[in-house]
């Protein structure tokens, strides 16, 4: 039992710290807002930026749930990008950081718990 908490403890921890790098490597270096032709602006995040962010934390994802623990994989990943948005974000005077900062906590949540129920139990066909 306590083998299998600490293997569990580590490895959320490792999700964590991956999730965080993760958002560093795609999302922490633009901080800049693009303006458009009409005087509008938006960003700072380009598609292409969010779709590797995304990508790469599934592969963590799905490799910690099948092969340690799909509540490691969930609780990483949610604490590690909540944490990474909260820093990156956190320097919002409006406040409103803290409103998107939740939403990445759900939104990673609600998503990572599925990915991981799928990872752990779909069984890949045998040949």
């Amino acid at each position: 039992m306590r083998r299998t908490f600490g293997r569990a403890l580590a490895a959320t921890l490792l999700v964590m710290v991956l999730s965080m790098a993760d958002w560093a490597a795609w999302l922490g270096w633009d901080q800049h807002m693009d303006e458009l032709p009409d005087g509008s602006v938006r960003g700072p995040y380009e598609a292409w930026q969010v779709i590797g962010l995304v990508g790469v934390l599934l592969v963590i994802g799905v490799v910690v749930a099948r092969r340690v623990s799909a509540v490691a994989a969930v609780l990483g990943a949610t604490l590690g990008m909540t944490a990474a948005a909260a820093y990156d974000w956190s320097d919002d005077a409006s406040g409103l950081w803290v409103i998107g900062a939740g939403l990445v906590m759900l939104g990673t949540f609600v998503v990572s718990l599925f990915v991981a129920v799928l990872a752990r139990f779909v069984r890949r066909p045998a040949h």
